[in-house]
């Protein structure tokens, strides 16, 4: 037995002896899968925030934590005899041959057919998981899980609407889509304006705003960047640049809280400088 084998069984029984009903852990035992999820989300992104600063130790501990999400839920799928860990894991292991016929199959595709063998595997899976479906439940759209960022789940969207031809025919097209939300942003927000009550309609303002956002990533899609990254990156150069901000403020003898207007644009324009 290897280590990852013997690691791997330690991690399942110890998930076990946790959720045992007589000599387990109270919290564990009374977890559902409802009540475990946002923690298996949590955990993802913390996978991706360690990969993102490049820290290999916390790397290694949050896959650790990721991993014992996915041995929670495959223990209390257990615990109701719908499958074990061993179905979990043969499930994928099966999955990943057939997405991979270049490997196991012996066939030989160029690289550039790579990725249109795996979306074609993945759509055959699909709709075998359709028929599967009692008559009239079968969609395009089924199956983009509705716990994603929001971000991320309008990407994947646009690209299922886009297999069946429901798309944008180039970036252009989407370029001015976002123009035309942004108009209509622009209107909901005049609308509000002029009838004296912004609050009467937020919601409104909120449907346009979803629209200019939605149109948004798919033009982000067409010129082959990820929203998502693009946002996380955006927001990483904002926290370093407030960052330097409060350090120049707090060099100068600056309280944050009194500062106007233009001694915040002055430190702004500084702090996109990078210069102390």
């Amino acid at each position: 037995m290897s280590d990852a084998e013997r690691a791997l069984g330690a991690l399942l029984a110890l998930m076990a002896r946790l959720r045992d009903p007589q000599r387990g852990c109270p919290w564990d035992r009374e977890q559902t899968f409802s009540s475990i999820a946002p923690y298996t989300i949590e955990e993802a992104y913390e996978v991706a925030d360690a990969i993102e600063r490049g820290e290999r130790d916390a790397l290694r501990d949050e896959l650790g934590d990721l991993l014992f999400q996915v041995v929670f839920h495959a223990r209390m799928a257990e615990e109701r005899g719908w499958f074990d860990f061993a179905a979990v894991a043969t499930a994928i292991h099966d999955k990943l041959v057939r997405r991979h016929p270049h490997v196991f199959a012996g066939t030989s595709p160029a690289p550039e057919e790579l990725v249109r063998v795996w979306e074609e595997q993945k759509a055959q899976e699909r709709a075998a998981s359709d028929r599967a479906r009692p008559a009239g439940e079968g969609t395009v759209l089924a199956g983009v899980p509705r716990a994603l960022p929001a971000l991320v789940r309008a990407a994947k969207l646009g690209r299922r609407a886009a297999r069946v031809g429901f798309d944008w025919p180039d970036a252009l097209e989407v370029r001015a889509k976002v123009l035309e939300e942004l108009h209509e942003m622009d209107g909901a927000l005049a609308a509000a304006g002029a009838a004296g009550e912004a609050g009467a309609d937020a919601g409104a303002i909120a449907d346009e705003l979803g629209d200019l956002l939605f149109s948004i990533v798919n033009w982000s899609r067409h010129l082959k960047l990820d929203a998502e990254a693009a946002l996380r990156a955006a927001n990483a150069k904002f926290e370093q640049r407030f960052a330097t901000m409060e350090s120049l403020a707090r060099a100068r003898g600056l309280d944050l809280k009194s500062l106007s207007a233009a001694e915040w644009d002055a430190l702004w324009r500084k702090a996109k400088l990078n210069r102390t």
